[in-house]
């Protein structure tokens, strides 16, 4: 049966757009604000605004290419335009953690001067941009998987400028620079985990596992008890972008029920099973139904 790959794609993309404005306008504020103050914090959240802006870009544009029909050659589309920027965005975003790390190490050691005034000015304007952006983005967050992300790209933006602001009145009030360095390292815990669970994800879709969530042993059992079901085998299960999991199996039947209209009934069953009695909806489907004994030309090859 046909099925709808666009999956609510383009749900709030003028958000995004939005969203991506005000991030630009922090991004280059705080690219003043590093060259003026000095800031280590406000550097590793320039990184850490950096990789949300190739964030949103990833997100606007795998909204676009997703709208892109299939062809013979790309049967899926452009759908996983967006896995592979997530890698990479996870991978620019661990490089900035690990800088902020050893950075911070070392000026904790070797403090460096830096201008607190204007790091709070760069702090405020970084978390109200932040905020506008987190309104917009709230009302829509979940509608796809885009949007959520967009979503907690800017919470932790906001998050990070609040760390910066907390080092900037610390250094005004004190002088003890070493807090610029302690803001650096809160903005790196912010960074790596997120950085580490965002290429799991990616890589678990890139190397076709088994959609997280999805218990692939209960699937074969649960057919197995299906009516008229001898025997399951070659069963798959993979991701092929964000919520859209694809299944395939084959599925012995005795030999009569390919004459009496049973198979017919089993193949309804099976699909009418694998959307709503698991924990991951399955929508895309490949179900083959063959007698006993029916030969198959990978038979040497490993499935399960």
């Amino acid at each position: 049966m046909p099925h709808d790959h666009s999956h609510t794609t383009n749900a709030g993309a003028s958000r995004l757009w939005f969203a991506l404005t005000v991030t630009v306008t922090v991004f280059v504020v705080e690219i003043v604000g590093a060259v003026l103050t000095s800031s280590l914090a406000v550097v590793v959240d320039l990184g850490h605004v950096f990789t949300d802006l190739c964030g949103l870009i990833a997100a606007l544009v795998a909204a676009k290419l997703s709208t892109l029909p299939a062809t013979s050659r790309r049967t899926w589309g452009w759908a996983r335009a967006e896995v592979l920027a997530a890698a990479f965005q996870a991978l620019v975003l661990i490089g900035v953690g690990g800088y902020a790390v050893v950075e911070a190490i070392r000026r904790l050691i070797s403090p460096e001067q830096v201008q607190g005034q204007g790091l709070l000015l760069v702090g405020i304007i970084g978390l109200i941009g932040n905020c506008l952006s987190l309104a917009v983005l709230s009302g829509s967050r979940d509608k796809n998987l885009n949007l959520r992300a967009a979503f907690l790209e800017v919470f932790n933006d906001a998050l990070g400028s609040l760390a910066v602001i907390v080092s900037a009145i610390v250094i005004s009030a004190t002088g003890w620079y070493q807090a610029d360095a302690i803001a650096s390292l809160g903005i790196a815990v912010l960074i790596v985990p997120r950085a580490l669970a965002i290429l799991k994800t990616s890589t678990r879709i890139l190397m076709g596992f088994t959609p997280k969530g999805l218990d692939l042993e209960a699937v074969r059992s649960h057919l197995q008890t299906t009516p008229h079901i001898i025997g399951v085998h070659d069963v798959h299960a993979a991701t092929v972008s964000s919520g859209m999991p694809v299944f395939s199996a084959h599925l012995v039947l005795p030999e009569e029920c390919f004459f009496d209209g049973h198979s017919v009934e089993v193949l309804q069953n099976v699909e009418n099973c694998l959307r709503e009695h698991h924990a991951v909806a399955l929508m895309h489907t490949t179900i083959q139904l063959e007698p006993p004994g029916f030969a198959h030309a990978h038979a040497d090859n490993f499935h399960e």
